[in-house]
């Protein structure tokens, strides 16, 4: 079954997330979620991955669930290595800026060098995260321009900047677990995350993912 790795050389990107609220999304409609947390600082699923260990980690989890997310620690590491080489698609978060943009490069040159590796074409997208739901800034929008030129593929939704995302790291659960008196503007938060409710709909990746091919649930 496929496998979404996400993948980001620097801190703070909101690569914790959009894994969680991606693999959260994708079981609520349907799909079964192994999540696998290569990332010892965020929520965790299945925590005791190693270098040694994550292939056989990802495969089995493949084997029983119809999509396995994978949270890495970083790029710079074997464990990315070998997580990258199961990947169907790398997923990329970033933010709009300049600084995040370089990261962003250094991953996709990990991907390339783990291509010819492994001798497979390994998917990969970039993921905007924290972005303002009422600004696009100038930066991000010179961003977006310079990847779109350079054949970079992006998703077409982006992760908003709302602190019901934090909540569900603060409290555990999902946003579906959240009610009013643990975080501000809910309703909007779950409507980012919702297939189908606006053209910034988290889920509305489901789109992106079936067109690698992936066998997505009802979303």
């Amino acid at each position: 079954m496929p496998t979404i790795v996400f993948a980001s050389p620097k801190g703070g990107v909101g690569k914790s997330t959009a894994a969680v609220l991606l693999a959260t999304e994708l079981a609520s409609h349907g799909g079964s979620v192994t999540m696998i947390d290569a990332d010892p600082n965020k929520l965790t699923v299945i925590d005791t991955s190693t270098e040694n260990t994550i292939i056989d980690t990802i495969e089995k989890a493949a084997l029983g669930t119809t999509f396995v997310v994978v949270d890495l620690e970083g790029t710079a590491s074997m464990m990315a290595d070998f997580a990258m080489s199961r990947a169907d698609l790398v997923i990329i978060p970033s933010q709009g800026s300049n600084l995040d943009a370089t990261g962003v490069v250094k991953a996709i040159r990990l991907v390339r060098s783990q291509e010819k590796a492994f001798q497979k074409k390994i998917p990969f997208a970039i993921m905007f995260t924290r972005t303002s739901p009422a600004i696009r800034t100038r930066t991000l929008q010179s961003i977006e321009a310079e990847f779109a030129q350079n054949g970079v593929p992006m998703f077409g939704v982006q992760i908003h900047e709302r602190d019901a995302y934090r909540a569900i790291f603060a409290f555990g659960g999902t946003l579906a677990d959240l009610d009013a008196s643990q975080t501000a503007n809910l309703p909007a938060a779950r409507l980012n995350a919702r297939p189908g409710a606006s053209s910034a709909g988290l889920a509305r990746a489901h789109a992106l993912l079936a067109g690698y091919g992936f066998c997505v649930p009802v979303l």
